[in-house]
């Protein structure tokens, strides 16, 4: 893998991983817990949201292993006695993240086609500069949509495990939280026995073919 890759794949994690948490962060803001916000977590510094394990060793492992790095950040603090409908609202700043790597996902297809196609407003770009925008546009596509997918599987600590928590009966939910404190062991254990390469290597597909079509 080249240089200008890597960069381009570092780039585009560390702008999506940070919009992904800022958004965690403003939604629960706007829930009513500022618990986040006082922390300096509604932004979009990746410095403040980096996790050592899933922000730098796990992206490493996927790199190493010659798919887009993806992984994710320190979690964002929610103190649930601030919000209105606990549950519920923790499942909505859960999925916040997602959502927002989702319409990402979308704005970069949008000037990836535009681009493709010299439509405005991509038309006003430098030919020199349409190749390397158009591989760090279509990086930008490609982690953002694994970073919704990844953060979707329902293992603690990613987002999935938080909305599958609020959809489940609360007996149900007692024996589920049981393996949160194994969640990252269960990651590596994905990783390791090729699982998440079965989840993920479809999607890096889907999303590589439509920047080209």
């Amino acid at each position: 893998m080249d240089v200008s890759a890597i960069v381009n794949q570092v780039i585009a994690f560390l702008f999506a991983l940070s919009f992904h948490e800022a958004a965690h962060a403003w939604t629960a803001d706007r829930l009513g817990d500022p618990t986040a916000r006082e922390l300096g977590r509604v932004t979009m510094n990746p410095l403040a949201h980096i996790d050592p394990f899933m922000t730098v060793l796990f992206p490493a492992m996927m790199i190493m292993a010659g798919l887009p790095p993806f992984g994710a950040a320190k979690p964002v603090p929610v103190n649930t006695s601030y919000l209105k409908h606990p549950k519920r609202d923790h499942a909505w700043i859960a999925a916040a993240g997602p959502i927002s790597n989702v319409i990402l996902a979308i704005a970069s297809l949008i000037l990836v086609r535009a681009l493709i196609s010299d439509s405005w407003p991509m038309s006003m770009v430098p030919d020199s500069l349409a190749t390397p925008l158009f591989g760090l546009l279509q990086m930008s596509l490609i982690v953002n949509v694994l970073l919704a997918t990844f953060n979707m599987i329902p293992i603690p600590p990613l987002d999935g495990s938080w909305i599958l928590t609020a959809l489940l009966p609360e007996k149900v939910e007692r024996i589920y939280g049981a393996i949160r404190p194994y969640g990252f062991m269960l990651l590596v254990l994905l990783i390791w026995s090729g699982m998440l390469g079965q989840i993920i290597r479809p999607v890096i597909r889907v999303a590589f073919m439509l920047t080209v079509l």
